[in-house]
């Protein structure tokens, strides 16, 4: 699994929490829904600018999401 793929199942993480829908989280992000699907997908790469508005508008900082992968892709490599 590669970089994109954990950064998106960080994503579904961090909104599934918030108990929040994809569309709900597009519209606090200014994406698109389509676009937040392919990035918890794995389908999309994301800018460094798009990752900063999913995750401000998760109510997070970027590294949290990053570490969030990191968690995820150790645990995929156990």
């Amino acid at each position: 699994m590669n970089l994109a793929a954990y950064f998106g199942q960080a994503v579904r993480r961090h909104r599934e929490l918030l108990r929040l829908s994809q569309e709900e989280l597009a519209d606090r992000a200014g994406i698109d829904r389509t676009y937040i699907s392919g990035v918890e997908r794995g389908v999309r790469n994301p800018s460094l600018l798009v990752m900063q508005r999913i995750a401000t508008a998760l109510g997070s900082d970027l590294d949290v999401l990053f570490a969030t992968a990191r968690e995820l892709a150790s645990k995929k490599e156990d």
